[in-house]
């Protein structure tokens, strides 16, 4: 893991079980962004967002819009992973996360990743409310 790290970015453990990996043994590439999803949600309801309920009560759901990302070395099995995930800039009604999955102090993937709060009806864009608006500013870098 780096030796600097964001005092606003979070970190998830997660360990590599046989399902996470190919044939060849290494973490399938598409397994990341679940890593990535699980790192986000469970920062957010640190944070006090609970999704389910914003769903409910304020009929907003977040969706990933843009995901882009880079693999730099393998994961394999049983290896124990650092989800590390940041703001890097808050929009009306977007949330940029950057995130990076390391392994001890090797770095295996990077990500930007866009994600959209919708109208849970519509499916349109809409602009956060006030309120969790206000907690992701204080998370951002």
């Amino acid at each position: 893991m780096p030796t600097e790290m964001s005092q606003n970015a979070n970190a998830l453990q997660i360990r590599v079980y046989y399902e996470d990996t190919d044939a060849g043994g290494i973490v399938f590439y598409a397994n990341y962004l679940k890593f990535f999803e699980r790192a986000r949600t469970e920062w957010l309801r640190q944070l006090g967002i609970n999704q389910s309920q914003m769903a409910q009560t304020e009929q907003q759901l977040f969706v990933v819009k843009q995901v882009d990302t880079e693999y730099l070395h393998p994961a394999r099995l049983d290896d124990m992973l650092t989800i590390q995930s940041r703001i890097t800039h808050l929009g009306g009604a977007s949330v940029h996360f950057a995130q990076d999955a390391w392994c001890q102090d090797r770095h295996l993937c990077k990500s930007s990743i866009v994600v959209v709060c919708v109208d849970a009806n519509t499916m349109r864009a809409t602009k956060m409310n006030p309120h969790l608006r206000s907690i992701l500013e204080q998370a951002q870098d």
